[in-house]
């Protein structure tokens, strides 16, 4: 089971009227979607995406619901679905649950953990693009260290890109215990807090499934969704997405510089800094520690 983060906050930041339409962009396994739709009154709609094919058939038993609809498509794609269904610029409230879900990490056959070996995968949509081993199995030693710095944030890049392409000369890099293994034997040794590889599975989780174009576009799109009094809430989990939502919503609620009309921007913060979960939801629910959330209003 995926337990939503930061539920309450998130109800409340969208401040959810019964007639309204609301876009879900990460259905994930419906957590959120789920407590939207418990808030809907019967002309109130509800959109919602995922790119994950498990995704989508886990929401399968919302589809008696007239109220709701549920796409397989990534959310970059907003904008279009929503002006083929004609409701662009109309959207009550958008939502963006970024990062992995509870499902995605349990599930070995996805490759996204090192807590059990499984495929060297990381594909958000097994159908779409590389792998994680294609990718690791073909990139320069020096794209892998880009790759593992921008974003993991990982000062040991270097040493280890260099073990990577040194064990993959002996054998292909086939799974995520092999993947593992060469990080943590590359690096010196941690404090037992995180895991020597956390950085490296990450980083190389946000290139293959390109996450951090995915929210640029999204944020645009997203923003571009919303009717007056809407609200656009984003909850992320690592530094990178958190700066981007927060220079991108930050420079939208700032007033335009002179001599542009209006005077003041249509857009306003909802609040100034990150909302993030409590002690008793982080003691319930470990994943919520890294969480913050972030919404914007339309106000004209």
């Amino acid at each position: 089971m995926h337990t939503p983060v930061m539920l309450a906050q998130t109800l409340e930041a969208l401040a959810v009227a019964p007639a309204g339409f609301y876009v879900d962009c990460t259905f994930g396994r419906g957590g959120h979607s789920r407590a939207i739709l418990e808030r809907l009154g019967p002309e109130g709609r509800l959109l919602a995406f995922d790119r994950d094919p498990a995704a989508c058939a886990a929401g399968v038993e919302l589809a008696a619901d007239p109220r709701f609809e549920l796409i397989h498509e990534r959310f970059s794609h907003l904008e279009a679905v929503l002006a083929a269904r004609g409701r662009l610029g109309t959207a009550s409230g958008v939502l963006m649950d970024l990062g992995v879900s509870s499902p995605q990490l349990d599930d070995p056959a996805r490759g996204f953990s090192f807590s059990a070996s499984g495929p060297l995968d990381m594909r958000m949509d097994p159908s779409q693009g590389p792998s994680c081993a294609d990718w690791l199995n073909q990139a320069k030693q020096t794209d892998i260290e880009n790759c593992l710095w921008e974003y993991g944030e990982e000062r040991f890049s270097r040493r280890i890109a260099r073990a990577i392409v040194a064990a993959r000369s002996r054998a292909p890099l086939q799974t995520t215990g092999e993947l593992a293994a060469i990080v943590a034997g590359a690096v010196p040794r941690r404090p037992a807090r995180i895991h020597p590889a956390t950085r490296t599975f990450q980083a190389l989780r946000i290139l293959i499934n390109d996450e951090l174009g995915e929210l640029r576009a999204g944020l645009a799109q997203g923003t571009r969704a919303l009717g007056v009094g809407g609200r656009f809430v984003v909850i992320s989990f690592h530094s990178l997405e958190d700066r981007m939502v927060k220079r991108y919503f930050r420079d939208l609620a700032r007033p335009p510089e002179p001599p542009a009309l209006p005077a003041e921007s249509p857009f306003r913060l909802l609040q100034r800094k990150p909302v993030t979960a409590d002690e008793a939801e982080v003691a319930a629910n470990p994943r919520a520690r890294s969480a913050n959330l972030r919404a914007l209003e339309r106000a004209a």
